[in-house]
């Protein structure tokens, strides 16, 4: 199955919707499906359910570099999808346009919460 993104003002995703691979051949094929469905000349992209911070969970071709969902935004020079920030002090990495806190979260097996005033992780 091929997941589209329907993009609305400002290239915001307003939904993700998921077509056949035997009508979406291309992504074009798919985006002019979904415009005839709709009857609307709307904006979509194929997004890949598959796809995190620029890799293929299954070792497959990553793209766009993540699946988008409802309220990230479809940046056009990265031809990525990114996903709201989460925090001021957060910043984007290039490389995967994943958001990244300030201080790497701890690896010990506690769960933890970013503390957006205090700039670190808390133990819940």
């Amino acid at each position: 199955m091929a997941h589209f993104a329907k993009l609305g003002v400002g290239n915001k995703v307003l939904r993700v919707t998921v077509v056949s691979n035997d009508v979406a051949t291309t992504e074009k094929a798919g985006e002019e499906f979904l415009q005839n469905l709709h009857g609307s000349r709307d904006v979509w992209k194929q997004t890949s359910y598959n796809t995190i911070g620029g890799e293929h969970k299954l070792g497959g071709t990553p793209f766009r570099k993540n699946y988008a969902g409802v309220g990230y935004t479809y940046d056009q020079s990265r031809d990525a999808f990114i996903e709201p920030k989460p925090y001021d002090s957060w910043t984007l990495n290039e490389t995967t346009c994943l958001w990244e806190a300030p201080v790497v979260r701890p690896d010990d097996g506690q769960t933890y919460s970013w503390n957006e005033e205090t700039k670190q992780w808390d133990v819940i």
